[in-house]
């Protein structure tokens, strides 16, 4: 189901996405690598300590050496100028690698600590969110943090350090000049937080944008044929080149942010700078400060004002994952309404009991689905579900599953409630086979072994056949080794279903699911699949959800749903024989069949042996 991103974050936890609550969420994903850090500290040190040789050898040139005609110490000047710069390159180079191994780290982790959590949400989650959009977060997101953790977080902490150990210095040679530069870093301090609070917002309006491109982008590309069918293509470009157009003007008025701020800072840097060097200037005139101090002052100035100003670019990095950081923030806050308690209990090989009992169920807070519904499973027995669409047939088969809970109510599985079991253990013993096939774009072995990724290749192969694939899969030219394409594109609606039954047989499960597993195959693709699913039953507790009432025939027991209450029960002979709905739904499918039908109910020969 989609939804727009305004309803998205009405239902979404309020996010704490500040930038502090940022770094030190990063600091927690690099602390364990503290080896790097401490060497990259080091390097930052040297880096910061480094940055005064330079000055200093330019003003003792100009004092010294120029004045007293010292040839004989030029070359050491030179030497030492060259020294120095070979050194800051080494050691930028050192704490730039450490730094970027660390904030790699870092990323892979975030990033797969998302997936993980993206894993452990409810079914319902994902109905409720688009799936375009949550990939724009894994991937996008997470980049924007990457920018500012490779480069970014490299650049403050040496910034950090040399601003202080500047600024201190300065204030020790002459503090009434170095007043006069810090008295303009107050104005920046406004500046910027007046500039960062747009530009995160501004940010935010970005990614949100690119979450609507990747969106509409992963909707159209896997619903290419309907496009196509519909001739299409022109509204769709429309709609892509729309979503496109806002991302642009988002990424606009972001850079409008930053076009006036970043000029600004500039403006009270050169503010600063002019004050030292005309205060300076004077105190020079008046032989308070020598040529050679007013110079190397006037370059501790650029030292003390270039980190200021790489930090307001590098504040454009900040708020783009600041504003990243709150879009990932809001998945991890989210809690899965479906959760698996502490003390869970891991189910037994069950017999396939099932009890539905006086649950009522209705999804997003809507329009009850199930009301005070009860239904009884017996082990070994095939129980099928039959009403008009919208029933609540499917639903029961999510509750089943546990892919949802009751809001009253409760199912067990043998006895045990399904919310007291643990649900690895619950849905490792079913097996699900439905209208909607499951494919993933891989091998047809990889597929069939889904299901037991330990397979040996006789057990697949030998699923396969029992599936009735194993033909269709030889004629192949790569036989098991074929690919499928994405969601089995390249095999028909009865090879894929086989397919599934293969996975299912695979894992042999204790109760199986079939939700309307032939309704859209013709005859001889589901006498092939009615072969296997008989393969598949055997010995097995079976819930069958159909429409087609030529596939329940042989069902133990037949429950007829309407507006989410069983309103008949019995099997085929017996509802027929009992005029009801079941006889409604029947005569509207073979018309042909109901005098037939109708005697064999009266002779008792209604019921095929299974």
């Amino acid at each position: 189901m989609n939804m727009n991103p305004s309803m998205m974050q009405q239902q979404r936890p309020k996010s704490k996405g500040s930038i502090w609550a940022m770094y030190k969420r990063m600091f927690f994903h690099v602390s364990s690598r503290w080896p790097l850090m401490i060497a990259a500290l080091v390097c930052i040190i040297a880096v910061s300590l480094l940055e005064f040789v330079i000055p200093q050898l330019t003003q003792y040139t100009i004092d010294h050496v120029i004045p007293g005609h010292k040839y004989d110490a030029l070359p050491m000047i030179g030497i030492g100028i060259l020294a120095t710069a070979v050194l800051l390159g080494l050691f930028n180079y050192w704490s730039s690698l450490t730094m970027a191994s660390v904030g790699q780290r870092a990323i892979l982790d975030l990033r797969n600590e998302l997936y993980r959590h993206l894993q452990k949400l409810d079914v319902g989650f994902f109905d409720r969110n688009r799936t375009g959009d949550l990939m724009s977060r894994v991937t996008n997101d997470v980049n924007m943090l990457q920018q500012l953790i490779s480069s970014g977080m490299l650049s403050i902490v040496t910034d950090l350090f040399t601003f202080v150990a500047v600024a201190g210095y300065m204030l020790w040679v002459d503090w009434r000049l170095t007043l006069l530069v810090l008295a303009t870093f107050p104005f920046m301090i406004m500046t910027t937080r007046f500039f960062s609070k747009k530009m995160r917002f501004s940010f935010k309006r970005v990614q949100e944008s690119v979450s609507e491109v990747s969106s509409h982008l992963q909707d159209t590309l896997t619903s290419i044929r309907l496009i196509k069918s519909f001739s299409s293509e022109d509204y769709e470009v429309r709609r892509f080149a729309d979503r496109s157009e806002a991302n642009m003007n988002a990424n606009l008025g972001a850079v409008k942010l930053r076009a006036v701020y970043e000029p600004i800072i500039d403006l009270l840097n050169f503010i600063g700078l002019a004050a030292v060097l005309l205060f300076g200037a004077r105190q020079t005139m008046h032989e308070a400060l020598t040529l050679g101090t007013i110079v190397a002052f006037m370059a501790y100035v650029r030292l003390l004002q270039n980190p200021v100003k790489r930090f307001s670019r590098t504040m454009n990095t900040i708020q783009q994952s600041a504003a990243a950081y709150e879009r990932i923030v809001e998945i991890l806050g989210e809690e899965p309404a479906v959760r698996e308690k502490e003390d869970a209990v891991q189910l037994p090989v069950v017999r396939g009991e099932v009890q539905f009992r006086n649950v009522s169920f209705a999804y997003h807070n809507g329009a009850p689905v199930l009301k005070q519904f009860n239904l009884e499973m017996r082990a070994g027995e095939m129980t099928a579900l039959v009403g008009s669409s919208g029933a609540g047939k499917s639903t029961i088969a999510h509750l089943l599953t546990r892919f949802y809970d009751p809001q009253e109510g409760e199912v067990t599985i043998d006895g045990y409630p399904l919310t007291e079991v643990g649900l690895k253990s619950l849905r490792s013993q079913m097996g699900i086979v439905s209208q909607e096939i499951w494919l993933l774009n891989g091998t047809i072995r990889e597929n069939i072994a889904y299901s037991n990724p330990d397979a040996e290749e006789a057990d697949i192969i030998a699923a396969g056949k029992a599936a009735n694939a194993h033909a269709f899969i030889m004629d192949l030219p790569d036989g098991y080794d074929s690919q499928i394409g994405e969601r089995g594109v390249k095999l028909s609606g009865g090879q894929k279903q086989r397919l599934s039954i293969a996975r299912a047989l695979l894992k042999n499960p204790r109760l199986i699911i079939l939700d309307e597993a032939t309704s859209s195959l013709d005859s001889e693709s589901e006498r092939a699949i009615q072969d296997a699913l008989a393969r598949l039953l055997a010995g097995r507790t079976c819930l069958i959800i159909a429409h087609r009432l030529s596939t329940i025939r042989q069902a133990d027991r037949i429950y007829v749903l309407d507006k989410g209450r069983v309103i008949e029960e019995g099997s085929h002979e017996a509802l027929l024989e009992k005029q009801g709905r079941y006889r409604q739904l029947y005569e509207l499918q073979f018309p042909q069949r109901d005098e037939t039908d109708a005697k064999s109910v009266t002779t008792g020969q209604g019921k095929p042996a299974r």
